[in-house]
């Protein structure tokens, strides 16, 4: 403490701001620090000046007092703040690498008895380090996507900056956005690798927790990506190629980031990067997560280490979204395909870097090299191009991704694990089932005028497409029911015992049994137990109708051609043509419409001439030695509308049966089956017609019968029997 009283002469017309401006020269010689305080005091025409010191916290500024020149990066690597950590990192154990330690605490223990009892356990130790190597080898080669996601993020895993360093020969950290501050989640800064500068910039994650807090775990503010941007920008002007490394969960999604732009701030880099006449490269080496990787990740190249992962969402906000639970994660991890193999497949990433076996935190320096020789033979390759092929390249990346094209066959082995789609279906109109319904009964019609060969080779198809969708039903149900494992064990059984060597034991005959009674108690509670019915049903429907098909293809014999030939003699002679034409000119001139109306003698005319071509065929059939018997009407004055009209109910009853069927077809759901029943009805009823036509064929008394009405098989209007060789 001080007291210091001037002259009041030498205060006259100076400002206590002037004396205290003064004061940091000292006054009368003092120094400040030595005042400590001083008094002003008006009414004495003194002052005094009054000042406390506070202690300042001293600036950490990361150049040492030794600063050595020959370190590797250059001397300006003194000014980065990341240097090496002063104590060893703690080694993480993940949860499906649990048995991997229990085989390295197993190699530790015989390798400290050895060194107690000096005992020679080198045998010992080898084959446990082999089996450790093996199961590592196991183990990291057949990784499932939620293993990947947590290597990804393992504490130890290397940092941007820690590749960085590995790789190049002289890097220097470049500051700031010229907006706000400094983000220290995203590091910029100029390299060299072989004597080739770039512009590198990557998220930044810490290696402990006071580094992670600093870094906020690796999530980008807007000022972050603004940095990014100025760095792009320089590194366009002066023509430097851009690396960048991807590892965030994402951009920091706090209220203060929101209202700084950070969505503003992520679409302007994503614009601006499409736009930049260097080569870009960006390399995964750990997660990248949604907008905040994207960021800077629009390349050229897209590179990924072998066990990183590429998401718009984490598998924990999938699971919880879609499942409503983070405990479904590995199914989420499985479904987005998030990993290098899997986007390389899907052409969004470019290429793999490969990992030692353990994960890059078990050996860093060698993941380094391995990204400084992809670094190199990428940039060799884009280096070629000129300005206008880069930008067209980098659009391309992108403009394909997503894209598809029909008609190309699916792989069979992805083919075989797709989950069969039941087809939905579409009722566009009402008018929609009414149409297909017309076209059945079309076929319906049609049916009979097709060939025997093809109606078997249609029915054979349909029942080996019924056969392989009933196997398919019955596995399915075996499966519903838990019986799949026992069946394949019986299986086994049943080959072996199969053999000529070998006898069927009582034992094996009394478990298969016991399986079928087990399985036919629960077949009617197996979920696709309707499905199965109704294709049962069909196939034994479908069976039938071949067996009659069959039945049908077997008597047709020879002598049943023989009668058709000699049927065909007899009509076709001259004399019975001209019998016929001269009847039909009488019935023509005579103005009647029916056999009813005809003059009586003109009615007595056509029953001679039918009697004479009645004997006529008769004759023919007595002359293959066959005995005929010929039918006549009992009620006198028949008209052949009247025998027709036997017929008619049965026709029409077999018309209303197959329209019902249409109709049912048509109202309920699975349209598709009973189309098929449909179909099967069909082919019987056009068997049914064509068993009547040949009925007909030999009972030409109805065909004579009927003087005025159209053919029944060719619709030709006529006044006596239809002469027509399709029609006999």
């Amino acid at each position: 403490m001080a007291s210091i009283s001037t002259l009041s002469a030498a205060l006259s017309g100076t400002s206590a701001s002037d004396l205290l401006r003064s004061l940091s020269n000292g006054v009368s010689g003092i120094p400040l620090r030595a005042l400590g305080r001083a008094r002003l005091n008006p009414g004495r025409k003194a002052i005094s000046v009054s000042a406390k010191l506070r202690k300042g916290k001293k600036h950490e500024y990361p150049w040492p007092d030794d600063a050595d020149e020959n370190v590797k990066g250059g001397v300006l690597t003194h000014l980065s703040h990341f240097k090496p950590l002063k104590e060893k990192q703690k080694p993480v154990t993940l949860d499906f690498e649990k048995p991997l330690i229990v085989l390295e605490k197993k190699i530790i223990d015989v390798r400290k008895m050895a060194h107690e009892t000096g005992l020679d356990f080198s045998d010992q130790i080898l084959s446990l380090e082999n089996k450790y190597q093996q199961a590592l080898k196991d183990l990291y080669t057949h990784l499932t996507p939620i293993q990947r996601v947590n290597i990804a993020r393992h504490p130890n895993r290397p940092t941007f900056l820690d590749h960085v360093f590995n790789i190049t020969e002289k890097f220097v950290e470049l500051h700031g956005d010229r907006l706000g501050y400094n983000d220290p989640a995203i590091v910029t800064g100029i390299g060299t690798i072989d004597g080739r500068r770039y512009m590198f910039m990557g998220h930044q994650k810490g290696r402990n927790t006071k580094e992670n807090i600093q870094r906020n775990f690796g999530m980008p503010t807007p000022h972050g990506y603004r940095k990014a941007l100025r760095m792009m920008y320089y590194a366009d002007h002066h023509g430097f190629p851009i690396v960048t490394f991807i590892d965030t969960p994402g951009a920091f999604a706090d209220l203060k980031s929101e209202e700084l732009g950070q969505g503003e701030a992520i679409a302007h880099n994503l614009r601006t990067m499409f736009g930049l006449k260097v080569p870009i490269i960006s390399i995964v080496i750990g997660e990248g997560g949604s907008g905040g990787a994207l960021a800077i990740g629009c390349a050229n190249k897209l590179l990924m280490l072998e066990n990183a992962v590429f998401y718009v969402a984490s598998p924990e906000a999938c699971a919880a979204i879609l499942w409503k639970s983070a405990k479904a994660s590995p199914q989420a991890a499985e479904k987005l395909k998030i990993t290098a193999p899997e986007l390389c497949k899907l052409q969004i990433a470019d290429g793999i870097i490969p990992e030692p076996l353990g994960g890059a935190h078990a050996d860093p320096a060698w993941t380094s090299q391995q990204i400084k020789i992809a670094i190199n033979e990428t940039m060799d390759e884009l280096l070629k191009m000129d300005t206008e092929e880069l930008l067209k390249h980098r659009m391309l990346k992108f403009r394909k991704i997503g894209g598809f094209q029909e008609g190309i066959p699916i792989e069979r082995k992805r083919k075989v694990n797709m989950k069969k789609k039941e087809k939905p279906i579409r009722m566009k109109s009402v008018q929609e089932p009414e149409t297909k319904v017309k076209k059945v009964k079309q076929k319906s019609v049609k049916a009979k005028e097709s060939s025997i060969g093809n109606s078997d080779l249609d029915l054979n198809k349909m029942i080996e497409k019924l056969n392989k969708e009933v196997d398919f039903e019955f596995s399915e149900a075996v499966k519903a029911m838990g019986l799949k494992d026992r069946l394949a064990a019986l299986r086994e059984e049943f080959s072996k015992a199969k053999s000529p060597d070998r006898l069927i034991q009582p034992a094996l005959k009394d478990k298969i049994e016991k399986l079928s009674d087990e399985f036919n108690r629960g077949l009617s509670k197996a979920p696709n137990y309707e499905n199965l019915k109704n294709k049962l049903e069909m196939l034994k429907n479908l069976s039938k109708s071949k067996a009659l098909s069959v039945k049908d293809v077997k008597e047709e014999t020879p002598l049943k051609q023989e009668i058709n030939k000699k049927f065909a003699e007899v009509l076709g002679r001259s004399d019975v043509r001209e019998k016929y034409e001269a009847l039909r000119a009488e019935i023509a001139n005579s103005g009647a419409s029916t056999y009813m109306n005809l003059d009586p003698e003109l009615q007595k005319k056509i029953d001679k001439v039918k009697m004479e071509i009645q004997g006529e065929l008769s004759d023919a059939l007595k002359s293959l030695g066959l005995d005929v018997e010929v039918l006549t009407s009992k009620a006198e004055g028949l008209s052949g509308q009247a025998s027709l009209s036997l017929f008619k109910p049965k026709i029409k009853e077999l018309n209303e049966e197959i329209n019902q069927g249409i109709e049912s077809v048509a109202s309920r759901t699975d349209l598709k089956d009973k189309i098929e029943l449909l179909k099967l009805e069909n082919l019987q009823q056009g068997w049914i017609q064509k068993k009547m036509m040949e009925m007909l064929e030999f009972r030409l008394i109805w065909v004579l019968s009927i003087p005025s009405l159209n053919c029944f098989s060719c619709q030709y209007t006529r006044a006596g029997p239809c002469l027509r060789r399709s029609c006999m």
